[in-house]
């Protein structure tokens, strides 16, 4: 006859973990302690932190810009429906030029990039006066915008819409505009300021390089009559 056996399962005890103990961490030294600081000059995650690294610095672009509208257009073709991005921007100096393009692409950087060029090749250089304000009162219309641009002698910018902005790329102070239409396309009315500007300014044929313009800043520096004390 077999003797019956009976095994008691009994739960084994909990092996206490030492002092210290990082629960599974195998290293050195525990998480978090003295040889994985992150303070200033640890080596922390990454590594030792590079001091006087070589910094890249954008390079300043020719003209100020301005985007005054952008729209997505929907054009149905054979295939289905094809959206392109329209863009309208003003570039300027602030030293009295002034210009406005438009471009289309499928992408809005591409859009930007072909206004850019179609502004340039549309730019104009203001005759302004001694305050960079206008010299006669000048009015425009361009489709249904109209518009009137009024020297204010010293009492600053009074204008709205793309008509602000476009003056304010151009360098123009001490004028009020006065939009007598109810157009609000922004476009239309940055159109209408620029056939407005036409009056007072000539179209660029060439745009110059970076090294003529250092050459006439050295030369206005060279020609500037130096201030002597009186004794």
């Amino acid at each position: 006859m077999a003797e019956n056996t009976q095994t008691s399962r009994t739960a084994a005890p909990a092996a206490r973990r030492p002092a210290g103990s990082t629960g599974g961490y195998r290293g050195s030294a525990p998480r978090g302690g003295a040889g994985a600081s992150r303070g200033p000059g640890g080596p922390g995650r990454g590594g030792p932190r590079r001091e006087g690294g070589a910094r890249f610095e954008r390079a300043k672009p020719e003209y100020d810009q301005k985007i005054l509208a952008i729209r997505r257009v929907t054009r149905v073709v054979s295939g289905g429906r094809r959206m392109t991005f329209s863009v309208a921007l003003a570039i300027g100096d602030r030293k009295g030029m002034v210009g406005l393009g438009t471009g289309k692409a499928i992408d809005t950087s591409m859009a930007i990039a072909k206004a850019q060029k179609s502004a340039k090749k549309n730019m104009l250089k203001l005759k302004l006066t001694k305050t960079q304000s206008l010299p006669h009162e000048i009015s425009a219309k361009f489709s249904s915008a109209r518009l009137m641009l009024m020297p204010n002698r010293g009492r600053g910018m009074i204008a709205g819409s793309a008509t602000r902005d476009m003056l304010l790329l151009a360098g123009i102070k001490d004028v009020t505009t006065k939009i007598s239409s109810g157009s609000k396309n922004k476009l239309n009315i940055a159109r209408a300021t620029m056939k407005a500007l036409e009056a007072v300014g000539t179209k660029v044929l060439r745009h110059a390089t970076a090294e003529e313009k250092k050459a006439e800043a050295a030369a206005l520096a060279a020609s500037a009559p130096v201030a002597t004390e009186e004794k």
